[in-house]
C-alpha cells in the first residue's frame, strides 16, 4: 500500500470564526469522524500584538490571516466533503471541486512568519500624537500634567514638557508611565 500523501490548503471561513472552524475540525479528529491518518493539522496563524489600555500594555493574539484555517490534509474520499462542510467554512481557496493545496514554498513562508512573530518584535500601537496632553501616573513626577513634545519609538519614549516651579521642563518617559487627559 503506498504512503498518503498530505499537502497543505486553505479554508476559507468565516472571518472572525477561524478559532470555532479550528475546534470543530480537532473534535472531529479526536472524536473520529475525521481520519487522522488523512488530516493531521489545523492551524490558525496569529501574531502577538501589543497595545496600551489605560496606560498598561496589554498583549493580545490576533489572526495573521484573518478569514483563513490551514489544513494539512489529503484530500481523499470523504475529506473534502467533510472539510467543505464544517460550520463557518465558507469552501477551499482555489476552487471548490479541486482545490489547489499550497506551494511549499508558500508554506515554509508562512509558518516561518508566524513562527518569527510569535517569537520576534511586539509591535505596539503609540495612542499619543504631538501636542497630547498627558498626566503622568507612575514614578517621581506622578501627578504632573504636560504635553507631549517628541515621540521616539524606537526606545519607546515620550519627551513630555512638564511645569515644575514655574518652568517647562522636559521629561523623557515611558509610555506606560503616562496617560491620556
Amino acid at each position: 500500500m503506498s504512503e498518503i500523501v498530505k499537502k497543505w490548503y486553505v479554508l476559507r471561513a468565516v472571518s472572525g470564526k477561524e478559532a470555532k472552524v479550528k475546534e470543530y475540525l480537532e473534535a472531529d479528529l479526536r472524536n473520529g469522524n475525521l481520519s487522522s491518518d488523512l488530516v493531521s493539522q489545523v492551524l490558525i496563524p496569529t501574531e502577538k500584538v501589543a497595545y496600551l489600555k489605560n496606560g498598561k500594555k496589554v498583549m493580545k493574539e490576533r489572526s495573521y490571516l484573518p478569514g483563513y484555517v490551514l489544513v494539512e490534509a489529503a484530500l481523499i474520499g470523504e475529506v473534502p466533503h467533510h472539510l467543505r462542510n464544517t460550520p463557518n467554512v465558507l469552501g477551499f481557496l482555489g476552487g471548490m471541486d479541486h482545490p489547489t493545496p499550497l506551494r511549499e514554498s508558500e508554506v515554509k513562508r508562512i509558518l516561518g512568519k508566524v513562527d518569527e512573530m510569535q517569537e520576534g518584535v511586539e509591535e505596539i500601537t503609540i495612542p499619543y500624537v504631538i501636542g497630547d496632553t498627558v498626566k503622568v501616573n507612575y514614578g517621581p513626577f506622578s501627578g504632573f500634567a504636560g504635553t507631549v513634545e517628541q515621540i521616539n519609538t524606537d526606545t519607546r519614549k515620550l519627551t513630555v514638557m512638564v511645569k515644575i516651579f514655574g518652568r517647562s521642563t522636559p521629561l523623557e518617559l515611558d509610555f506606560m508611565q503616562v496617560v491620556k487627559e
